[in-house]
């Protein structure tokens, strides 16, 4: 159970980091007129696995901030996240 919770936990660390570094990506395309990386790619790496990041990449680049469903992607998927590894540590 608890390789369980440590592997649950290093997939959302790399799935953060994965979706920081492609909201940064999008950023830096949409400013330049380049070829965009589609908004559901953006959501699907929130919710599944990457919400912290894709919070954090939306603040930090300011990016898709406006957007009131990438927000609640953003802060649904963060907690259900939270919730799994609050019940899988709880658990143990």
């Amino acid at each position: 159970m608890k390789a369980l919770l440590i592997g649950i936990l290093v997939f959302y660390a790399a799935a953060s980091v994965a979706a920081f570094i492609v909201y940064g990506a999008d950023k830096f395309k949409a400013k330049r007129g380049m070829w965009r990386i589609p908004e559901k790619v953006l959501l699907l790496l929130s919710f599944f696995g990457g919400a912290v990041g894709a919070l954090a990449g939306m603040l930090v680049f300011r990016h898709k901030t406006r957007h009131w469903y990438f927000w609640f992607i953003g802060i649904v998927g963060l907690l259900w996240q939270a919730a799994l590894a609050a019940g899988l540590a709880f658990a143990l």
